[in-house]
């Protein structure tokens, strides 16, 4: 199994805008530095506590920075750009990555984004597909591209010069496109089924119960027999809070504790969630009243923390629950204590995902035996 990150920053209000920027772009250097497989950012727009606003836009500022880690856009919300800008940024960004670029996508889940870009009362999951369809014509198509759709209607015919290269957008480095990831939120997805049909592959949330976790795989399993293609688990993804440190104590304080950013994190998600109508994420039995839902309950079955032998001893069993997949993503929350915080991602990778690479080795030396 390879270790990830993926972060949708939810820092508290009123931190300096620049320093809480500088914190995740501090993030992905030291995961880059741990040799974390591949990192991905959210956005959103309308929200003061989630300070990325553009994942494109903070992906090219560590342009040259990173080493040897693929980033990732985690996700582009379709709907609120215009397709022919997603085609044109994302192809520039995959040469300033040298070709290190997985392109995430999805409808986009915050409410008042999708009011600011005017398509809240609008069919986002329509939006979204025939955005994404655009943005393949232009990829593998040649201007002046000539797309009419119920959305967006894109061509360059009346402009179109090509002996000087007017009126054509630019193709990604990566041939035909960068990998296509979509970040997978609801249990038993048809979102995952349609998408590695289609070749892409999924992630599955940190905010999700791992009893929902479990179904993705199935959906995955599906729209790979769909698609005709051979399915491989390895290109699975799961997202998962964690928080390492040497002792006990100190890690359920910072987890768990007064002030503890994991706490802010839920809380807020938490807030939107269920605000939204979508408390049904956060609940192992469907039939559960709203009203018997807490915070509590959400954290004791979301964030993991403890030692590094503990922490591989949840990990081991989330596996076990939800089935083999190939990347486990550490959850970026913010720093409160930037010393454990750093810490807590060192021993991530230095201390547990060995235990739980060899533990799994071991699995499956006794099972071909």
């Amino acid at each position: 199994m390879q270790l990830g990150f993926f972060t949708m920053p939810i820092h508290p209000l009123g931190r300096d805008w620049r320093e809480t920027l500088r914190e995740d772009q501090e993030a992905f250097l030291l995961a880059d530095e741990l040799g974390y497989s591949e990192g991905y950012v959210g956005e959103h727009v309308t929200d003061l506590a989630e300070n990325i606003t553009s994942c494109m836009v903070f992906l090219a500022s560590l342009a040259g920075r990173i080493k040897q880690m693929r980033l990732g856009t985690g996700t582009v919300n379709m709907p609120n750009i215009h397709p022919a800008a997603v085609a044109a940024q994302i192809s520039m960004l995959d040469h300033l990555l040298d070709g290190k670029l997985n392109f995430g996508i999805s409808p986009g889940g915050l409410l008042s984004d999708a009011e600011a870009f005017g398509n809240l009362d609008a069919d986002r999951n329509a939006m979204f597909l025939e955005a994404i369809d655009a943005v393949m014509t232009i990829w593998t198509g040649e201007a002046p591209y000539r797309i009419d759709g119920k959305y967006w209607k894109i061509t360059t015919e009346r402009t179109l010069l090509p002996e000087i290269g007017q009126g054509i957008i630019g193709k990604p480095l990566q041939k035909p496109h960068p990998p296509v990831v979509i970040t997978a939120v609801a249990p038993f997805s048809k979102g995952v089924s349609a998408a590695a049909a289609r070749g892409w592959e999924p992630i599955s949330a940190n905010f999700l119960m791992p009893k929902w976790v479990a179904t993705h795989r199935t959906s995955y399993e599906e729209g790979c027999r769909q698609g005709g293609r051979p399915v491989d688990l390895s290109n699975w993804r799961v997202a998962k809070s964690i928080f390492v440190a040497e002792d006990s104590a100190t890690a359920r304080e910072y987890a768990r504790g007064a002030g503890s950013p994991y706490v802010h994190y839920y809380n807020s998600l938490f807030t939107k969630l269920v605000k939204n109508g979508r408390a049904n994420l956060f609940k192992e039995d469907q039939s559960m009243p709203d009203s018997e839902l807490t915070l509590d309950y959400v954290l004791d079955r979301l964030v993991i923390h403890g030692t590094p032998d503990e922490v591989a001893d949840q990990l081991l069993g989330f596996v076990d629950e939800v089935g083999p997949f190939g990347t486990l993503l550490y959850a970026g929350h913010d720093w409160r204590d930037p010393v454990l915080a750093k810490r807590s991602m060192r021993l991530m990778a230095e201390e547990v995902m060995p235990r739980i690479n060899a533990a799994l080795g071991e699995e499956a030396s006794a099972a071909a035996e």
